[in-house]
């Protein structure tokens, strides 16, 4: 018998989709670069992007032309989802590709007791806050254990590419300090992605002995298969892909690579971001392939999938669930119990490494932003169900605020640490 084929993609949604696609990138290229002449990172014009065209701005202004270019239409939104999942899995995998081992080997000891105080802190101040929140912004049906649990990693993740980026800006990055924030986020970035994806299984099978355990040894598995199996297979098809005249074989190869990692970690419901970064630092740790070749993956992600990205997440979001006394309040709250845990974590950590007290703040100011990395970790928790339209604005609301910080506080503390930041050999 004769198997049925599904129909192919229907006209007017293949048309609607591309027309998406495209205002939201030209819009997100726009605001991205407006933010980046008043000294922002990009991503706050990119999110703003979305932000504009969806229910908090258009859809408010004009709500019949909002309805018209994103009708409330499952399939049609799952067409602009699945390209934006595409480009956040391989934006994470070339996070975890770019780590660079060897500095992190260097800097190991100094760097984990930076990395303890910025995440311990920050998780369990986030973790309390989440079973201290009124009983209205945790949704119906989710266990009040895995919303805080979600909260703590929230609070507690710290995001490179906006480190390494304001760093890079501010001419720190060869400094002692500099490559300990660098170092130090790094470890909190490989922690805040374990924790996100066993908070993840618990959100799918329950708060129970059984699965938590199961979850447990399947991330444990995971991690060993990546070591053991996947690496020397990854490292024949990376060198054999070297080989060849041009690129085109070795950024399919990463490609691929870092979309089965992804897929993988979906599987075992560890989530598929935390695949892609395990499958991005198992491509980072094989050498011998020339890594200049990957450069138009890089630019082809950073500069299109991400930010298409970045803006379907602010067409999520409806600022008006904000605009309320007691929402707005929680955000606050929210938001300088992030800051202070994080950047107090931070800053005992260095303390405690033997940093002096302007070094020490440093390594605070610049472990708490949140950048892409809190807008992925809220885009998560939105589709696990585990976040209310207002507790996502506030998620979202801490990436962004946290990302403006960095730079603004970096630079006073610099400033005031002198000499101390004087570039090493």
């Amino acid at each position: 018998m004769a198997t049925s084929l599904p129909p192919p993609i229907a006209a007017d949604s293949l048309w609607l989709f591309l027309l998406q696609a495209g205002v939201l990138l030209t819009l997100a290229l726009l605001l991205g670069r407006l933010a980046v002449r008043f000294g922002l990172p990009p991503l706050v014009g990119e999110l703003l992007a979305g932000i504009v065209l969806g229910p908090s701005v258009l859809g408010a202004a004009a709500p019949s032309v909002t309805s018209w270019l994103f009708p409330p239409d499952a399939q049609q939104a799952h067409l602009l989802d699945s390209v934006a999942q595409v480009g956040v899995v391989l934006l994470v995998g070339l996070t975890g590709f770019s780590l660079d081992l060897g500095q992190l080997r260097r800097q190991i000891k100094p760097a984990i007791g930076v990395s303890v105080g910025g995440v311990l802190v920050p998780v369990g101040g986030g973790v309390l806050t989440g079973y201290l929140m009124p009983a209205s912004v945790v949704p119906a049906g989710v266990d009040r254990v895995v919303f805080a649990l979600f909260v703590g990693v929230a609070m507690g993740v710290s995001a490179i590419p906006v480190i390494a980026k304001t760093l890079t800006d501010m001419d720190l990055v060869h400094t002692r300090v500099g490559r300990l924030i660098l170092t130090a986020g790094v470890f909190d970035d490989a922690i805040g992605w374990l924790l996100l994806s066993i908070v993840s299984a618990m959100a799918v099978t329950g708060v129970h002995p059984g699965p938590v355990l199961l979850s447990l040894g399947q991330l444990a598995g995971f991690l060993l298969a990546a070591a053991l199996v996947a690496r020397p297979l990854v490292r024949l098809a990376l060198n054999r892909a070297n080989r060849s005249s041009g690129p085109g074989p070795l950024i399919v190869t990463v490609a691929a690579v870092v979309l089965l990692g992804a897929a993988a970690g979906q599987a075992l419901r560890l989530e598929a971001v935390f695949g892609a970064f395990v499958a991005g630092v198992v491509v980072g740790s094989c050498p011998g392939f020339d890594r200049t070749r990957l450069e138009p993956l890089r630019i082809m992600v950073i500069s299109v999938l991400a930010p298409l990205f970045l803006a379907t997440v602010g067409l999520r979001v409806n600022l008006a669930d904000l605009m309320n006394g007691p929402a707005l309040a929680l955000a606050g709250v929210v938001l300088l119990i992030a800051v202070a845990s994080k950047f107090g974590g931070g800053y005992a950590g260095g303390r405690v490494g033997g940093l002096g007290h302007w070094d020490a703040l440093s390594v605070g100011a610049g472990l708490n932003a949140r950048g892409v990395v809190g807008i992925i970790v809220a885009s998560v928790g939105r589709g696990l169900g585990l976040l209310t339209p207002g507790m996502y604005a506030t998620v979202l609301l801490l990436a962004i605020t946290t990302s403006l910080m960095a730079p603004v506080v970096l630079r006073w503390t610099t400033r005031r640490a002198g000499t101390r930041l004087a570039p090493v050999g």
